[in-house]
């Protein structure tokens, strides 16, 4: 016996624009801005930013001049990232 399976392309873009999905997003996003700011000085300031492209999407902003090199140096948003237990890759094109 064969199975069929059709993907619902509409109903999965649906469900990844939804507010749950956000709810997780913006909460994971939550928790590693939590995670940098044990990271950086005291009073350096960290930014959550909720956005939609095809899916809920969020970015962690250090907002200070010095932030590329502690990430270079100390790794800290992906230090960050990983103590959240999410899995930071090399972007590729």
């Amino acid at each position: 016996m064969l199975t069929r399976f059709e993907l619902d392309s509409a109903g999965v873009r649906e469900i990844l624009r939804g507010q749950e999905v956000r709810d997780l997003v913006d909460g994971v996003a939550a928790e590693v801005a939590a995670n940098v700011r044990v990271l950086v000085p005291g009073g350096t300031p960290i930014e959550v930013r909720g956005y939609t492209t095809d899916r809920g999407a969020a970015t962690v902003v250090v907002a200070d001049a010095r932030a590329m090199s502690w990430q270079a140096r100390d790794g800290i948003l992906t230090r960050a990232a990983s103590f959240a237990g999410l899995e930071v890759k090399a972007w590729q094109r």
